[in-house]
């Protein structure tokens, strides 16, 4: 206790506890009812992303007492709060969304800012929908105080006529439905059974991608990402978080220290041995450019290009987060990703070991067939792939994961926004053959970078799945299946060449070498690009306004400020 009493000569919370010129901080401490003795122990933010909005984060705050017990029980004193969270599942497919990607920066700085204002010593955050998830971290490694991150966990499966569904199926159901391939009562049956549980979205979408990063980027305890939010376990992993925090301030390990480029790669290689969501190549970039580290687009595509895809998830593959969890959790997947090596060992984590020390007594388990082993892969391509040329000078990214067909070349359809081609995929005014372009939905001509879930899922729906692509400059939901490019750059609000693709143009998108072109010379992109103009959005006013005025490109991140390598003094050495 005298130690981590002591620490405080060192901690930013000494700031407002320490010394007769804080005597009204302290009063207002006294008032909340706090002891002496905890007000002088070092201050642990206990930050959640708990709302209303959804499954996913209806069970964080029940979440947050158990951190904070481990907090005080290792002589800490925990100071909880909570920041926003857009649930994509309900903002999806309408202007919603556009509040989904920004959603990433007012996450990071509003738990920037409440540690600042109030000088938190330390951090556990709990996220558990999809942007909250690189939010909450990107704001670990910005502030560099020590900091756990945990996942509120997966949602269970539903049952729907004797089958397992996801809220996939349901998203897919609207495009059956719209041919007549469901009736009404179908419909209102599965989606009333569909997600039965708290937790995040069940298969390798987006929440659990970036939970399973956090696993294999040093961030979380082992094991942790895995276990489903109604399981009780989750809250004995929330315990030792905050006993472990405090460990981490009297260690001194931060962040930084966690958050390697090494680190970055090996978060990479996870997302693409696990099939997971193209939105991580949206958010590692990210997460590095916190740390002063650049790790592109096309770094990220290196290493999804050379690693191996072994899990055998949704919505490529047959299992949701519950399965693999059972089945040995990310460690089982790192294990063998490490054995084969396609990861760095010698990274360390907030266990205070490493990625190797913390996998040494991980054994295989031959009882399942989730995870394959890393040198018997389903493919040795990963799941993700990056492609670039004439059409993406600044890269795009393609899930191939459970895909058979990696090439595909067709007539460009193009539309100006989700809502006009959602329109035209409901009303099957298109052909076989069709690549569809939707344009001007990139971070800044969104504004938001939204995704497209609903226009896929009813093109999948409708059967159309693998016998036409669709290629945009905004994003598309982890849960996405089909031959869709997303983060294609730059992005038609700069004047990429995305904004210049007519109708009939012919598209080549080649999936095993990496290129998406467009069949048009370089003198005439050159004569369109003369003719292009900007487009005004709908957004002039409020933070969507703000957002598209300090917004970068997708092969960077998506940020929107200058990030740690301009730092001069980072928030743990105030």
């Amino acid at each position: 206790m005298d130690a981590k009493t002591n620490l405080k000569a060192k901690l930013p919370s000494r700031h407002v506890t320490e010394g007769p010129a804080r005597a009204p901080h302290r009063s207002y401490y006294y008032a909340m009812g706090l002891t002496t003795q905890q007000i002088h122990q070092p201050f642990v933010g206990v930050a959640s992303c708990w709302n209303e909005a959804a499954p996913c984060n209806i069970a964080l705050m029940r979440q947050a007492q158990a951190v904070k017990k481990g907090v005080a029980s290792a002589g800490g004193t925990p100071r909880e709060f909570v920041t926003i969270t857009v649930t994509d599942g309900i903002a999806m497919g309408h202007s919603g969304m556009h509040a989904s990607l920004p959603s990433r920066e007012v996450i990071a700085d509003s738990v920037e800012l409440t540690m600042r204002g109030h000088g938190y010593d330390a951090l556990v955050g709990i996220a558990g929908c999809d942007k909250s998830l690189p939010g909450m971290m990107m704001a670990m490694v910005r502030l560099n105080v020590p900091s756990i991150f945990i996942y509120g966990g997966s949602i269970l499966p539903g049952t729907f006529k004797g089958k397992p569904v996801t809220v996939q199926d349901v998203f897919e159901a609207v495009g059956k439905h719209s041919v007549g391939q469901m009736s009404d009562e179908d419909l209102f049956g599965l989606e009333q059974v569909a997600c039965p549980s708290a937790g995040a979205c069940g298969a390798q979408f987006t929440a659990n991608t970036m939970a399973t990063v956090s696993e294999a980027i040093g961030l979380a305890l082992p094991y942790s990402a895995g276990a489903p939010a109604p399981y009780e376990m989750r809250d004995q992993f929330c315990m030792t978080a905050g006993e472990q925090i405090m460990d981490l301030v009297l260690s001194g390990l931060r962040p930084r220290d966690i958050v390697t480029r090494k680190a970055l790669e090996n978060a990479a290689a996870t997302v693409a041995a696990s099939g997971g969501s193209t939105n991580a190549a949206l958010h590692l970039p990210a997460i590095a450019h916190e740390c002063g580290i650049e790790f592109t687009l096309f770094d990220v595509a290196e290493i999804f290009k050379k690693t191996p895809y072994i899990a055998d998830l949704k919505p490529g593959g047959r299992y949701v987060a519950k399965d693999w969890f059972e089945a040995g959790g990310v460690p089982l997947l790192m294990k063998t990703l490490l054995d084969n090596g396609f990861l760095h060992g010698d990274c360390m984590t907030v266990t205070g070991r490493t990625i190797a020390e913390n996998l040494k007594s991980v054994k295989w388990n031959p009882d399942q067939d989730v995870v394959h082993p890393a040198d018997k892969p389903i493919t040795v391509t990963g799941g993700v792939v990056g492609l670039k040329g004439n059409l993406a000078p600044d890269g795009a990214i393609v899930k191939v994961a459970g895909m058979t067909n990696l090439k595909f070349s067709g007539p460009a359809l193009c539309f100006d926004g989700e809502e006009a081609c959602f329109q035209a995929v409901k009303d099957k005014k298109y052909k076989v053959g069709d690549v569809f372009v939707i344009r001007y939905e990139g971070p800044r001509g969104g504004p938001g970078m939204r995704e497209m879930l609903s226009t896929t899922a009813a093109l999948y729906g409708q059967g159309m799945g693998d016998k036409v692509a669709l290629i945009t400059d905004g994003r598309f939901s982890g849960a996405t299946r089909g031959f869709c490019v997303g983060h294609v750059g730059p992005e038609a609000a700069v004047g990429g060449p995305i904004g210049l693709i007519q109708d009939g143009d012919i598209i080549e998108i080649d999936a095993v070498n990496g290129t998406i072109n467009v069949k048009l010379s370089d003198a005439e992109l050159a004569k369109r690009r003369t003719q292009w103009k900007p487009r005004e959005n709908d957004f002039t006013s409020g933070y969507l306004w703000k957002y598209a005025q300090q917004v970068g490109p997708a092969v960077n991140g998506a940020v929107t400020h200058p990030g740690g390598a301009f730092e001069k003094v980072a928030y743990a050495d105030v």
